[in-house]
């Protein structure tokens, strides 16, 4: 308790405060730029966190880090655009419940989801953070191989009402994600001499392309159209807290739910936000009593999306705090701070510096809060964006999505590959293809690959993928999804026979 109270009185300290007011703000303008991502933004922080105090530098991170995970629901919702990878499951119902004329409801319900499921993450972290890490350890690459294929299993859900051209629109994500070199032996694939494909597609280009101008592309083709605005802003900025959190009550289950996930794939090394989104809506889908309505503004797809989303971040502190191993790149450099103030992270970390732990699970909290205060303020000024004409919105949107794409590597072919991609997003979505089951097929395909090569390369036994209890459960659960994916598009078209 003297611990606690320590380090409570220092992160209440006007200093620390004032950092993690500005790092939220900071957060929630990259968030919700397409393009800036959260580890952009918190690595433009690391040069000024060397010259603080561990504790100050820690907390101006982590304010950025919860600003940047619930920023990105902005352009998710408003213009169908994920601002950040970890809010591309929010597009799937956000969007069209702004097409529906909720914007303002759809933000809420986003931004205290974030916040519940924070609060969540942090209960967990704080009393079950050595468990937990003990678990993540026991993951080799049978296991990451099982976790991965059990999220290409939600593409079989994702076919917007047709199951083949999800599986489709899939297996080319899978095709783009091999590209490059071979994880392993690096030999050259599909580069066809084109030395900038020697690395491959950057997964950011090709979100941004598929899901920004695709949907830039739908708007101009609509010509007159793209003026038509939906007077919606006055119903929209007056949703009340407490018809939000009546919504977020309904639902309970979910919330917990989706935390839990989020928690459990954070916990896992280089797994991140993007991944939880994905699978917590995929869960969220395939136990709803209506799994046809997601996709078409259903606001129990955003509770899943954002709650699991920024729960990953205290996943991802657990490995981090218990045994000195980054969750994600954005740990990683919060570790390195801890070094460079000469302090050892590891196993014996929380035991010897109680106070700076305190502290860094205290300003989780505070992270967590500040957010939800300053984006609920926000959110009147955000959903003025819906009155913007959309031939001026257009090039903006356009320039910022090129110049967050150049600014990854710093390269003139990631802007080609975003308007390559973008068309590709053009021709998939007008064909009713499924934007989303491609995005999971990029995103996982490589690590799928990645670590059945690497399971191989340990032992050729392939029994140790069913026999191994982890991977055992993860490939039983994909069996499980697979089946109840058919069961209910089954169920749909009988349905649709009948109608």
């Amino acid at each position: 308790m003297e611990n606690f109270l320590t380090s409570l009185s220092e992160i209440m300290s006007l200093n620390i405060i004032f950092l993690m007011i500005v790092g939220v703000i900071a957060g929630i303008i990259f968030g919700s730029i397409p393009g800036f991502t959260i580890t952009m933004a918190v690595a433009l922080t690391l040069p000024f966190s060397f010259a603080m105090e561990p504790l100050a530098g820690i907390s101006l991170m982590m304010g950025v880090w919860a600003g940047g995970a619930s920023g990105g629901l902005i352009t998710s919702i408003l213009l169908g655009i994920p601002g950040t990878p970890s809010s591309v499951a929010t597009t799937f119902d956000g969007y069209p419940m702004t097409l529906k004329g909720e914007p303002g409801r759809a933000l809420s319900i986003g931004l205290w989801s974030s916040f519940f499921g924070t609060i969540i993450a942090g209960v967990i972290l704080v009393f079950a953070a050595p468990v937990l890490s003990q678990w993540a350890l026991a993951f080799g690459p049978w296991e990451y191989f099982s976790l991965m294929v059990l999220g290409l299993s939600a593409i079989a859900s994702m076919g917007q009402g047709d199951m083949v051209k999800g599986l489709t629109a899939g297996a080319l994500g899978i095709f783009v994600g091999t590209v490059g070199q071979d994880p392993v032996l690096s030999v050259p694939r599909f580069t066809f001499g084109e030395s900038q494909l020697l690395s491959g597609f950057d997964f950011l280009p090709v979100l941004i392309g598929i899901f920004a101008f695709s949907q830039l592309l739908s708007h101009v083709k609509k010509g007159k159209k793209t003026d038509e605005k939906v007077e919606v802003s006055k119903v929209s900025t007056s949703y009340s807290v407490k018809n939000t959190l009546k919504d977020l009550a309904k639902s309970w289950v979910s919330v917990i739910r989706s935390s839990l996930v989020g928690v459990l794939v954070g916990i896992l090394p280089a797994a991140g936000g993007s991944i939880a989104n994905l699978l917590s809506y995929d869960v969220a889908k395939k136990t709803s009593k209506n799994p046809e309505s997601f996709g078409k503004g259903n606001y129990e797809g955003v509770i899943a999306a954002e709650a699991a989303n920024n729960s990953s971040e205290g996943g991802a502190l657990i490995p981090t705090m218990a045994f000195g191993i980054p969750g994600g790149a954005i740990t990683a450099m919060m570790l390195g701070v801890l070094l460079v103030h000469g302090i050892q992270p590891g196993p014996y970390f929380i035991s010897s510096q109680p106070t700076l732990a305190y502290g860094i699970f205290i300003a989780f909290f505070t992270a967590g809060i500040f957010a939800l205060i300053i984006q609920g303020f926000g959110i009147k000024l955000f959903v003025r964006i819906n009155d913007v004409p959309m031939h001026y919105l257009i090039p903006i949107v356009l320039v910022l999505c090129a110049v967050g794409t150049f600014a990854i590597n710093n390269r003139v072919f990631d802007v080609w590959a975003l308007l390559l991609f973008g068309l590709v997003g053009y021709f998939l979505n007008n064909k009713n293809y499924s934007l989303p089951a491609f995005v999971l097929g990029v995103i996982l395909g490589p690590m799928t690959e990645e670590n059945l090569r690497r399971a191989i390369a340990s032992s050729p036994d392939l029994t140790l993928f069913f026999t191994r209890p982890i991977s055992g459960v993860l490939l039983g659960l994909t069996l499980i999804s697979i089946l109840y994916a058919i069961y209910q598009e089954v169920k749909t078209y009988k349905r649709m026979k009948k109608t």
